[in-house]
């Protein structure tokens, strides 16, 4: 659309300006000088700034790319009251989308508060649609409405059931974490943090290359089994897992007694084990017929560490799965980890780990 406004990339010597705008713009959850410069070097993101006709700082836009997602977040928005009522509002999500779209994201989401009625409008007349709220979000204690907006084509709704996202409370308990997840969906039990680590301790390959272990696909269906679920396993090879990487003869031995009851347990409690890829089809079934689906995934995609992790599938549409991650990087918020889309080819690398390229899910439902 035509505007009165300049667009541009801020820059370091924009540091001061941004910084006054902030305060005539807002008189709460403020960014700092620092947080502004920190986002002006950061590469997955993009901060736009609006200059008026005068040569002032008018706005800006702060977008913020998912790393390893076709997600991108408006993080912050603001207008100067001086200039708003001529499409300052308009030009700023205009570049948003723009850059979002250009960084091949499918996505774009932001918060809103709920009292921001003027704001509301402007999104929900650019095609945004609700999709969830956060009580209790902002430092006054107000709530955010959170709305997204398909960049590529007409938003689709997902597939399957509202599942609940929870964060794991420790560092190597995101199987468990994941595993709450699918109960709070089929049986509507809240998490809790003794039940996260009871879960992992029946769980556990007890070694992994470093630090504590992770939960075995094995382990995880013995624990959905054991508090109401049905489960079953896929995996795309026999014997021992995750041992591609451990070179303490003690630690592999550990780990091999470990499946080794791991396996005996299952055959006794009839729980299926199928040797085979977890196509896409059959998640797709999955979700249709409202089961949950734990996958682990190498973390090499999303934050550059080759980690094994299990993630949440969460929906579905033609192009993406939808993820619930557990673990919210040091610079994203729990907003940023749920319902993340992720190209179906993509996902399809995404769920192979180590150099055996190990494949492995647990499917869970309701009796």
């Amino acid at each position: 659309m035509n505007s009165i406004f300049t667009l541009r990339p801020a820059l370091p010597h924009d540091l001061d300006a941004l910084t006054a705008l902030e305060r005539r713009c807002f008189d709460s959850d403020r960014l700092s000088r620092r947080s502004f410069r920190h986002w002006i070097r950061q590469a997955h993101s993009g901060l736009i700034l609006a200059s008026a006709p005068d040569g002032s700082l008018a706005g800006y836009a702060l977008v913020i790319l998912q790393r390893g997602t076709r997600l991108a977040r408006l993080y912050s928005i603001a207008a100067d009251p001086a200039w708003r009522g001529q499409g300052l509002g308009d030009a700023l999500m205009d570049a948003a989308e723009q850059y979002a779209h250009e960084e091949k994201r499918l996505y774009l989401r932001l918060e809103v508060r709920r009292d921001n009625i003027g704001a509301i409008r402007l999104y929900e007349r650019r095609g945004y649609k609700l999709f969830g709220a956060t009580p209790d979000y902002y430092e006054d204690h107000e709530d955010a409405l959170r709305y997204q907006k398909r960049l590529h084509y007409t938003p689709e709704r997902h597939a399957g059931r509202e599942i609940p996202w929870v964060r794991q409370s420790t560092e190597f308990t995101c199987g468990p974490a994941c595993l709450q997840m699918a109960l709070a969906a089929l049986l509507q039990r809240a998490p809790r943090e003794r039940e996260e680590l009871l879960i992992w301790r029946e769980a556990t390959t007890i070694f992994m290359t470093a630090g504590h272990g992770g939960c075995h696909p094995l382990g995880l269906a013995l624990a959905a089994e054991a508090r109401g679920l049905t489960a079953q396993v896929y995996c795309n090879q026999r014997g021992p897992l995750f041992l591609d990487s451990v070179r303490d003869e003690n630690k592999k031995r550990v780990i091999e007694t470990v499946h080794e009851h791991f396996e005996e347990e299952v055959r006794e409690r009839g729980i299926p084990v199928r040797y085979r890829e977890l196509t896409a089809a059959r998640l797709d079934k999955a979700l249709k017929h409202g089961e949950v689906a734990i996958v682990l995934i190498s973390t090499w995609r999303l934050d550059g560490r080759k980690a094994p992790h299990w993630v949440v599938v969460s929906g579905a549409d033609q192009e993406c799965f939808y993820i619930h991650d557990p673990d919210p990087a040091d610079d994203q918020v729990p907003l940023d980890c749920q319902h993340v889309p992720i190209t179906r080819d993509r996902f399809e690398k995404m769920t192979r780990y180590g150099q055996s390229r190990l494949r492995t899910a647990v499917i869970v439902g309701r009796p």
